[in-house]
């Protein structure tokens, strides 16, 4: 959707674990996924709260655009990837030359928004294994798009995305491959049960 709006930016390349963004730091630019996955996240004392999961064409940065002077939230590479970046004053001039492209925009920052809702809803209205069951869901539907992928997210990531404990991620992972609910191999994942897994998102 947005591939023509940074087709003039120079790529950077990213190494898995490196910071796109910081929390806290002065909000200038916003990030385009080219290529790989990211992770955004809520850094909180010892343990971080990870709200979005990115892929290509995926952008991270249009929350700041019209207000707040600092990052609100860190964004991190979960495998290695290709970013590039755009000033919000850059940005600015393309929307008031393009209607288009700001109503794009506006958009796609309200998709994020709603996908932020549908993240507070499952973390505190959900019991563990339907908050699991979402973030596997999300992964399916929205980032990797397809029933069987290489999981770029540690147990810990996973951990993180699902409120819970490491150990109670592994577990319920665990459980989920046992019941043949998901087939995990290494670090890939295959959805055996669809239904069963949107069946335990909708039971919560």
């Amino acid at each position: 959707m947005f591939n023509a709006l940074f087709e003039d930016q120079r790529s950077i390349s990213y190494k898995k674990g490196e910071t796109l963004c910081k929390q806290g730091t002065i909000a200038s630019q916003v990030f385009y996924i080219e290529e790989g996955f990211a992770k955004v996240y809520i850094e909180h004392k010892d343990k971080n709260v990870i709200l979005r999961i990115l892929s290509k064409g995926d952008i991270v940065g249009f929350e700041n655009l019209n207000h707040g002077e600092y990052y609100d939230y860190s964004a991190a590479a979960l495998a290695d990837c290709k970013v590039k970046a755009l000033s919000f004053k850059v940005l600015h001039e393309r929307m008031s030359n393009n209607h288009e492209v700001k109503d794009k925009i506006l958009g796609y920052t309200n998709y994020c928004i709603s996908g932020f809702f549908n993240r507070f809803i499952s973390l505190t209205q959900k019991q563990l294994h339907g908050r699991l069951a979402d973030a596997i869901l999300h992964l399916v539907n929205d980032v990797y798009k397809s029933d069987e992928f290489e999981l770029d997210l540690t147990r810990k990531d996973m951990a993180e995305f699902t409120g819970m404990s490491t150990e109670s991620a592994i577990r319920i992972m665990k459980e989920f491959h046992n019941d043949k609910i998901i087939n995990l191999e290494g670090k890939t994942l295959k959805i055996v049960s669809l239904k069963l897994l949107e069946k335990l998102s909708d039971l919560g």
